[in-house]
């Protein structure tokens, strides 16, 4: 099975020898780039191709600010095309109408 030359550092909370990269693609990618080491992210963008990874990571569930700010300049996507943007919650107090 194929998969990226990259450190374990971004999956302390799993069996990293037990994932499906293929398969799980977005989760890997997710994964390394909120977590993982910057030549981690390098080595993932290389195994999944940019197109794939900027097709994917845009379904995100969740991406740090700095990282989802970073990866709309450094691949030319808006930030509402992120599904972790558009389903984040504003902080609305009902007792502050």
């Amino acid at each position: 099975m194929a998969k990226p030359t990259i450190s374990r550092t971004a999956f302390w909370d799993v069996d990293f020898d037990q994932i499906d990269f293929q398969e799980k693609d977005l989760y890997v990618m997710e994964k390394v780039a909120n977590y993982g080491t910057w030549a981690d992210f390098i080595n993932v963008v290389r195994f999944y191709g940019v197109h794939r990874f900027k097709q994917k990571i845009v379904f995100a569930a969740y991406l740090k600010k700095d990282v989802l700010n970073f990866i709309c300049v450094a691949f030319d996507l808006q930030i509402t095309d992120f599904k972790c943007y558009t389903r984040r919650q504003s902080p609305n107090q009902p007792w502050n109408s």
